[in-house]
């Protein structure tokens, strides 16, 4: 208790990150001062996001690492030493402490963990990728009962959940995931209706096997192929929420021809709403109302919430490379420190 390791930007990735572009360091820990809390890492979230704060861009919906910077991440924490009035020492909350075992507080920002059985899905289905889910595809997406949903990156944090929420609400969901494996847990797991191969080279044709009746609402996290094979599939007024495009993250120049003026055409004649999002936005109006229903839906056993759990701090960079490749089934979570 006297060594803080943390995982620092070393280096801005070309392409798929390597783990070069990472550096462990260690430094002495850090004392709380007034006001503040000193918060021991538990578990840490790994997320696509990240990819992109990796980069030196203009303004987004977050700033980007700096060069040196400990990387950022979502985290469970336990209060080790308090100096603030709302919290006191053995408390768990959910927090930002990014990719490092020990950091500091002044409060803004942390919500109560509460007494999960499970404190990591904090950072899964109960948390911030749920919550995407359940924004995405009930404000933007509004499912119908008989309608087809789809849904890409089918068997991670957000898109199990995706597909899960648009089950109970009476849709019918076809999956589209990364290997037969994730495809059969999508169907017998997840009760997904359906899950294609995304690595098919008849991706496109078996889709349009799979929704006969053509596509209402695609979940929108992934791009590249897996969106091309969507796009002549959808209906008219069909709705397309947008929280990510995977498949282009570690893009160094834009691949392919020039598909906009053929997609523009089809958002106009078939009156297609397509929406970008970012769930920050939301958690002021929405939270309240995605934990009260998605609390009940996993304690009834309507919704199941996978992780996948890799141990050790150290390995949180290979692990994110991980991700980005589409190695992960459910959550990616890494297990920092012990209770």
């Amino acid at each position: 208790m006297t060594i803080n390791r943390k995982i620092v930007l070393a280096a801005r990735p070309r392409g798929l990150p390597q783990t070069s572009d990472f550096r462990l360091e260690q430094a002495p820990l850090p004392a709380p001062g007034p006001g503040e809390l000193l918060l021991r890492t538990e578990w840490l979230s790994l997320d696509p996001y990240m990819r992109n704060l990796m980069e030196e861009v203009g303004p987004g919906y977050a700033d980007p690492v700096a060069l040196g910077a400990v990387m950022v991440g979502g985290t469970v924490s336990r209060v080790l030493q308090s100096r603030h009035a709302q919290y006191k020492e053995g408390d768990l909350v959910v927090a930002g402490a990014g990719w490092q075992d020990y950091a500091l507080s002044d409060g803004s920002g942390l919500l109560p963990a509460g007494d999960l059985a499970q404190p990591s899905l904090a950072l899964g289905g109960l948390g911030m990728p749920g919550f995407t889910a359940y924004v995405g595809l009930l404000d933007i997406g509004a499912p119908r009962a008989g309608e087809t949903v789809v849904v890409g990156a089918a068997t991670g944090a957000v898109g199990a959940v995706v597909g899960q929420i648009a089950r109970l609400k009476g849709a019918r969901v076809v999956g589209i995931a990364g290997g037969p494996d994730k495809c059969r847990y999508a169907v017998e797991q997840l009760g997904f209706d359906a899950c294609l191969d995304h690595r098919d080279p008849q991706l496109a044709d078996k889709l349009a096997a799979a929704c006969p009746d053509g596509i209402d609402v695609y979940f929108e996290s992934v791009g590249g192929a897996v969106f091309n094979a969507v796009h002549p599939l959808l209906n008219l007024n069909a709705r397309v929420p947008v929280c990510g495009f995977i498949a282009h993250y570690n893009d160094k120049a834009a691949p392919g021809p020039d598909r906009l003026p053929g997609w523009m055409a089809t958002v106009l004649s078939r009156r297609i709403r397509m929406q970008g999002f970012i769930i920050l936005d939301h958690y002021a109006t929405r939270f309240d109302a995605f934990r009260r229903d998605m609390a009940a839906w996993v304690a009834d056993g309507s919704i199941r919430l996978p992780e996948d759990v890799v141990p050790g701090l150290e390995n949180a960079p290979q692990a994110f490379i991980g991700l980005l490749q589409g190695k992960n089934l459910g959550k990616l979570v890494v297990r920092v420190n012990a209770p």
